[in-house]
C-alpha cells in the first residue's frame, strides 16, 4: 500500500486543492479522505510522482463534488460565500496561495466552469506543469492551456490588484472593526471605499442580507445596525481568515458569525460576513490551513 508518510507529506496540498475546487472546508476534508483510501490501495512502486498522483486523485474528487454542489447552489438563499478557514502566518507569506484564498478570488472561481476553476488553480496557484493538468483533468494539454489562458483572462478582469502590504491591511483593518463594534458611523464612513461592498451569508438558517449591500454608506449603516443588537454573553476573537483580516463572535460557546475585510489602498471595499452554521462548524474547532 502507498506509505502513510508519503501522503502525510501531501496532506495540505490536497487540503488546499481541494479546498480551491469546492470553495468549503467540509468538502475539502472528504476529498482528502478519499484520496487516502485510494492512495492505500496502491503500491510505492507504482507511482513514480507521488505529488503529481494524489494532486490527480484529489482533483477529480473535487470536481465531482463541485458539480453536485453547483446543482444545491443555484437554489441558495441569499449570497453563497466560501467556508471560512483560518490562515496561520506561513500562507501570509506565500502571496500566491494567499490571494487566491482570499474570499473575493474564491467569489471569481465560482464564475468558472468547473474545468476552468480546476486548471486555474492547479497552474496558477501550485504551478503544476500542463501534462501533469492534463493527467488530473483527463483533457489534452492543447485544451488545458486553453483553459488556463481563459480561465486566467476571466479572474484577471474580475479581480482588482491584491494589496500585499499585510501591515497596512491590518492596520486599517483593525481600526474598522473597533469603529463596527463600537457602531462608529463616521469613523466607518471615513474607512471605507466609496464602491465598497458587503455580502452575508446565512443559507436561509439565520438572519442574513439577501442581497449584496453596495456603497459606503449603506454598508456603514448595515454594520452599525448590527453593532447595536447585542448577543447574550458575546466574545470576540480577532484572527486571520482566508488570508484576510477577520473576527470571530461568540455567544457564549457557539460560533455565531466570522466576518472578513478586504483592503485596498488603505481603504475597506469588500466586508464578508459567514452566519450559516453548516459553515462555521469547522472554524470553531480551530483547524488552520497551511502551505
Amino acid at each position: 500500500m502507498g506509505s502513510a508518510e508519503a501522503f502525510e507529506e501531501h496532506r495540505s496540498l490536497l487540503f488546499a486543492i481541494a479546498y480551491e475546487i469546492t470553495g468549503t472546508a467540509t468538502d475539502a476534508e472528504d476529498v482528502v479522505q478519499d484520496s487516502y483510501l485510494k492512495w492505500a490501495e496502491i503500491a510505492d512502486d507504482d507511482v513514480h510522482n507521488a505529488r503529481a498522483y494524489l494532486a490527480k486523485v484529489a482533483t477529480r474528487t473535487a470536481l465531482n463534488s463541485l458539480r453536485s454542489a453547483r446543482r444545491r447552489r443555484e437554489d441558495y438563499v441569499g449570497p453563497w460565500l466560501p467556508e471560512p478557514i483560518l490562515t496561520g502566518p506561513d500562507v501570509a507569506e506565500d502571496a500566491v496561495l494567499g490571494e487566491a484564498l482570499s474570499v473575493a478570488m474564491l467569489v471569481v472561481l465560482e464564475s468558472l466552469t468547473p474545468d476552468e476553476r480546476a486548471v486555474f488553480v492547479l497552474r496558477e496557484v501550485f504551478d503544476f506543469p500542463y501534462t501533469d493538468i492534463a493527467d488530473a483533468t483527463g483533457k489534452s494539454a492543447a485544451a488545458v492551456r486553453q483553459l488556463a489562458h481563459r480561465a486566467k483572462e476571466h479572474v484577471r478582469e474580475r479581480q482588482p490588484r491584491f494589496d500585499v502590504d499585510t501591515a497596512r491591511q491590518r492596520q486599517v483593518a483593525d481600526q474598522f472593526m473597533a469603529a463596527t463594534l463600537g457602531g462608529d458611523l463616521q469613523s466607518l464612513m471615513d474607512l471605507l471605499a466609496p464602491g465598497a461592498v458587503l455580502l452575508s451569508d446565512g443559507g436561509g438558517k439565520v438572519s442574513a442580507a439577501r442581497r449584496p449591500v453596495q456603497g459606503a454608506d449603506r454598508v456603514a449603516r448595515f454594520l452599525a445596525g448590527l453593532a447595536s443588537k447585542s448577543l447574550p454573553d458575546m466574545r470576540v476573537e480577532f484572527s486571520t481568515l482566508n488570508s484576510l483580516p477577520g473576527l470571530l463572535l461568540f455567544s457564549g460557546s457557539r460560533l455565531d458569525l466570522a466576518a472578513m475585510v478586504e483592503v485596498r489602498d488603505g481603504q475597506v471595499t469588500g466586508v464578508y460576513i459567514v452566519r450559516n452554521p453548516d459553515k462555521l462548524a469547522r472554524l470553531a474547532e480551530g483547524a488552520a490551513i497551511r502551505p
